[in-house]
């Protein structure tokens, strides 16, 4: 299978934005939404006035075949060159990791299994700490509040390493975490630029595609690379910020969910969550939102995670 990008210059200095869609290949909406705009592109409706574009409509060309989540394995995991890749999305991290380098910001488009308000994904506090140094926090989250979505969540990358040093039997080594929880955005944080996530919707929602359009749109105003006024940021009444932190693994392939959990479903301290194959009640271990429930999860594997309000986002 072969890799595609497509990229837009300007004759002038500016921003070098790259859009990725179908990370996972049963992730669509971002794939139709960058193609509409491409097509905007080529047929002169927009114009790049300003730095350059690319668009990757399918980042993972198996996946998107198999019209799956993954080809051979998820590729927002473990995602950094390798001189000896052993699998396809080995291969495509061989390619898309030198792509993301070339570029200051990602715009990567997903949606999620259970119906559900779109929301973004963001990085960390500026820090220069070794988990995930970062230097562009003000400029990450200006753009994530002018995406045209009201949720934002922080804290994946220190919770899923929680979940990774928790399966290896509490090792504390820090590559491990780095490798395992290394997606899109956790590269390009790494190579010196600032990346969202945005999560536009349940996978077949009609609405999802165009949640992603408008993303792509207000970015390109953002950034200044069309000639179409700065998006309005969300007002701060109208957002909800919430930090992931903690997550819970399904420990055996029969442990099983007490209700079908949507992503932001509330829970109260002691709430029944799921019970493990010998019976035993999961509960909630306090007041949050479940972010992320996968039914289908495999033994030691994430189950799902829990949320905190966030009031200093």
């Amino acid at each position: 299978m072969q890799f595609k990008s497509i990229q837009y210059n300007s004759q002038n200095y500016g921003a070098r934005l790259i859009v990725t869609g179908a990370v996972h290949g049963n992730e669509t909406c971002g794939t139709r939404a960058i193609l509409q705009v491409m097509q905007e592109l080529d047929d002169g409706v927009l114009v790049i006035r300003r730095g350059g574009v690319t668009f990757v409509p399918v980042t993972n060309p198996l996946a998107y075949a198999k019209g799956e989540r993954a080809g051979e394995r998820n590729l927002n995991r473990d995602l950094f060159p390798k001189a000896e890749p052993k699998d396809f999305e080995d291969r495509v991290a061989n390619w898309l990791c030198p792509l993301l380098a070339q570029h200051d910001v990602l715009l990567d488009l997903h949606s999620f299994n259970a119906a559900s308000e779109p929301f973004v994904m963001v990085g960390p506090r500026n820090n220069d700490g070794p988990l995930e140094p970062f230097k562009h926090e003000e400029q990450e989250r200006a753009l994530a509040r002018r995406l045209g979505v009201r949720r934002f969540v922080d804290g994946w990358l220190r919770t899923y390493g929680d979940g990774v040093q928790r399966r290896m039997g509490g090792s504390d080594e820090l590559q491990k975490v780095l490798r395992y929880g290394m997606g899109t955005t956790e590269y390009m944080r790494s190579v010196g630029g600032y990346a969202l996530t945005l999560e536009c919707g349940q996978h077949n929602d009609p609405q999802a595609p165009e949640v992603a359009y408008r993303a792509i749109l207000n970015t390109l105003a953002f950034l200044g690379m069309i000639d179409a006024p700065e998006p309005e940021p969300v007002a701060p009444e109208d957002m909800e910020a919430l930090s992931m932190v903690a997550v819970y693994d399904k420990q055996h392939a029969d442990d099983k969910f007490s209700r079908n959990w949507s992503s932001f479903d509330p829970v109260r301290q002691g709430e029944e969550i799921g019970r493990r194959a010998d019976g035993t009640p999961v509960l909630a271990e306090f007041d949050g939102r479940i972010l992320f429930p996968d039914s289908e999860a495999g033994a030691n594997s994430e189950w799902y995670y829990l949320t905190r309000p966030n009031p200093s986002f």
